[in-house]
């Protein structure tokens, strides 16, 4: 008895699983649009009221215009006094105004929830986009970008499906079978018990195929995430992919996945396919049953002739509803596995988030300090291991070192692009996470090895850097950069529009520009992880005289393994495996003849040749 009671309920789930969790968790953005739905679903109930009307005029012409009247009891007055030229005018009339009606009723329906329908979707996917936006790195490192936009784009799109254009439909045709039965009850209950007994195999087929077009649903869009995620990165890393001759291996990996979606695809719609013929199957069962024993009462006089064409249109109007589930079925679910995909991003929590009771950061003075910091990536694989370091306000710190000794990590951590396991970092004395972190990263400036630039103009990318700066300011932090001149000499300027990740400019242009959108945000602390790499000497020189203007006066943490670009910083750290082995001066460093000594031996072996300045 028990497990009996507990089996029901999966059965019921595995029918249309997932979509109750969806639509709760959804529920906020439909509400907002109930005004539209409510009005909606009036339009599609009116819809369903005129679809009832709709066979009466036929009984109508056939009891009381193509039969003898004298023949039938209980003739209506007005049908008994009118000639049949009137009765047959006026009935054909008030059929084409029925179907008129019912046609402006559906448009109104239909209408109102696309409209409805699209105001969801876009308020679904910019909570989804945000979401994954500030999902942490330890997330994003994990997933598959291609996986994520699939899901920010068409795995939204079937969602339309489930919570509206599939839903809503299906729960009015439902009450429109619910109306019907009661309508054929009332006429002859024999007739409709015959019609009625279908429903339980209608309902056994459906729950026992719905489950296995859900699987195998779920996999084609996983299936369809990996292409996405295939094609991203190869579109991506075009030219490396170029370069290796890798095409015939990454279009085998995409025809793979792609083979598999399709055979997934090919299955779920031959289940849905099956479940439909079934359904008609059974409504031609029915509809045969009613017919032969409905023929019997007519010939009895138990029913008239109209009643009967009534009935069996009725039959077919009221069994439609199982026509479009079937139909559906298919629909909902991959809308519900789509549904479901979402869910697993809106529900994941990032591992770095404000904490109860943060607050805005003050302005920052730059004092810096790692107190017994220790950190990892993977719980058994140690990178960080009780560090501590301190670093003065307006001081600039060298982190050198063999990589993947921990530089990274460390300014990673000062940004709260993760958060410490054991220790703590704070700037002027207050952990940094008691601070709300976009309040924090806005008084923290950023360049990379590889800046990356967005497709949009000159000016908005340099504005990137700082809400609301002027153009003064962005003309201001372009000249500090060593840029104007080179933007001015472009087609429009500073309107110029950039092509993808600033693929157009050289290297040492998109450096230049970084370092002019790092300089307009106006930040006491400034991070520069490898800013020089790659450069030629010409534009090596005109970035590192930038970097100078930009962090003057401001803590600076700069990530190199060009030691001639950092000698004169006022601290430089060796890291190693996470720990901090020498810190001192250039020329103290090099007094102990430690690891940072050997490192300059290798790089050079005329000490003169470091210059003198950064």
């Amino acid at each position: 008895m028990n497990r009996d009671s507990k089996r029901d309920p999966k059965s019921i789930r595995a029918a249309i699983p997932g979509m109750g969790r969806i639509l709760k968790r959804f529920a906020p953005q439909v509400l907002q649009q109930k005004r539209l739905l409510g009005l909606s679903f009036l339009a599609l109930m009116a819809e369903i009221v005129l679809h009832l009307l709709e066979p009466w005029t036929l009984k109508f012409i056939f009891d009381y215009i193509l039969i003898d009247r004298t023949s039938v009891q209980n003739v209506p007055a007005l049908f008994q006094s009118a000639s049949p030229l009137v009765l047959i005018t006026a009935l054909t009339g008030a059929m084409l105004a029925i179907v008129a009606l019912r046609a402006m009723a559906a448009y109104f329906s239909v209408a109102g929830m696309a409209q409805a329908a699209t105001y969801i979707l876009t308020d679904i996917r910019a909570e989804l986009y945000s979401h994954i936006q500030r999902l942490s790195l330890s997330f994003h490192h994990k997933a598959k970008s291609g996986d994520l936009l699939t899901r920010v784009t068409s795995d939204i799109d079937r969602l339309r499906e489930v919570t509206v254009m599939a839903v809503l439909p299906l729960l009015a045709h439902s009450l429109t079978l619910l109306g019907m039965i009661g309508v054929m009850v009332w006429m002859n209950w024999e007739l409709a018990v015959i019609a009625i007994a279908v429903i339980p195999l209608f309902i056994f087929f459906t729950f026992r195929l719905s489950k296995r077009i859900r699987t195998e649903v779920k996999t084609q869009r996983q299936r369809e995430g990996a292409m996405a995620a295939t094609a991203a990165e190869s579109i991506g890393a075009i030219k490396l992919v170029q370069a290796l001759s890798l095409q015939s291996l990454l279009e085998d990996t995409f025809l793979h996945h792609n083979r598999h979606s399709l055979d997934a695809s090919v299955r779920s719609q031959k289940l849905a396919a099956g479940l439909e013929r079934s359904v008609e199957l059974l409504v031609g069962i029915a509809t045969a049953l009613v017919l032969w024993r409905g023929v019997q009462l007519v010939l009895a006089q138990v029913l008239t002739p109209g009643d009967l064409l009534v009935f069996v249109n009725y039959l077919r109007i009221a069994f439609k509803p199982m026509r479009q589930l079937a139909k559906y079925t298919g629909q909902i679910a991959k809308a519900t596995a789509s549904g479901e995909r979402i869910l697993e991003v809106l529900e994941a929590v990032p591992e770095v988030r404000d904490r109860r009771g943060a607050i805005a950061a003050p302005p920052f003075q730059g004092l810096v300090e790692f107190e017994h910091v220790t950190f990892a990536y993977e719980a058994e694989t140690g990178i960080l291991q009780n560090l501590n370091l301190t670093v003065q306000p307006g001081d600039r710190v060298a982190l050198v070192g063999a990589s993947g000794g921990g530089k990274s990590t460390l300014v990673s951590l000062l940004l709260r692009l993760y958060d410490p396991l054991e220790g703590r970092i704070c700037i002027d004395g207050q952990d940094i996470r008691a601070y709300q972190l976009q309040s924090l990263r806005r008084q923290i400036s950023v360049v990379l090895q590889d800046s990356l630039l967005f497709a949009s103009t000159v000016r908005d990318n340099i504005a990137y850097g700082g809400l609301g700066v002027s153009e003064a300011e962005i003309m201001t932090a372009a000249k500090l950069a060593n840029a104007h001149d080179f933007i001015m000499q472009m087609p429009q300027g500073y309107d110029t529009v950039l092509a993808e990740r600033g693929a157009t400019l050289s290297g040492g242009q998109r450096q230049r520009l970084a370092i002019a959108r790092a300089a307009v945000r106006h930040a006491p602390i400034i991070i520069l992880d490898e800013p020089t790499t790659g450069l030629d000497q010409e534009n090596e020189h005109a970035v590192i005289e930038a970097l100078d203007r930009l962090t003057q006066g401001c803590t600076t943490f700069w990530i190199s393994h060009n030691l001639k670009s950092v000698c004169t910083a006022d601290l430089i750290v060796y890291l190693e495996n996470g720990t901090i082995l020498e810190r001192g001066t250039h020329q103290e460093l090099l007094h102990q003849g430690g690891r940072y000594a050997a490192m300059c031996a290798l790089q050079t072996a005329v000490p003169t040749l470091f210059p003198q300045q950064i």
